[in-house]
């Protein structure tokens, strides 16, 4: 398969983007965090960016390789409709948690946010089955972040 470089790059920019804003937006966030009583697991602060990133950058590869598959633009289409959309449930995460501290109203966003993913991830196997893969880390980190979400929302 070749590769087009100009799509490639658009389908990193988009999740990167969101990323990237979604930071922004929750500036001063992580000292924020830092001060609220944590669960057992927590991790170190500048974990969480280095982590997005690279989940950022695997989603969209997955996107990518989506995009350019064989697959009819209709199923094409509704798999990346659906990836969007988890994409902007992740944006909103951020906001519920860190601006807004609606820790459980996070929570409860983050399960949907995690039900889109499992779509996605599913829509992506059944037309790129390596698309599929590239988002399991991605299922494994908001399941970490659920146990983080609702362990904090308790103890704070």
């Amino acid at each position: 398969m070749k590769i087009r470089w100009k799509t490639l790059i658009i389908s990193l920019a988009i999740p990167l983007a969101v990323g990237a804003l979604s930071a922004f937006l929750t500036m001063g966030s992580m000292e924020h965090f830092a001060s609220l009583e944590q669960p057992p697991l927590s991790p170190p602060g500048w974990l969480f960016p280095v982590v997005w990133t690279a989940l950022f950058v695997m989603m969209g590869i997955a996107s990518y390789l989506v995009f350019e598959s064989g697959a009819t633009a209709e199923r094409k289409s509704a798999a990346l409709k659906v990836y969007a959309l988890q994409l902007a449930f992740n944006f909103l995460w951020s906001i519920l948690f860190f601006n807004l501290d609606m820790y459980w109203a996070a929570f409860v966003w983050l399960l949907a946010l995690l039900v889109l993913i499992i779509i996605t991830t599913v829509m992506f196997y059944r037309i790129r089955p390596a698309a599929a893969y590239l988002m399991i880390p991605y299922i494994l980190w908001v399941c970490f972040a659920a146990y983080l979400n609702v362990a904090i929302a308790i103890l704070n």
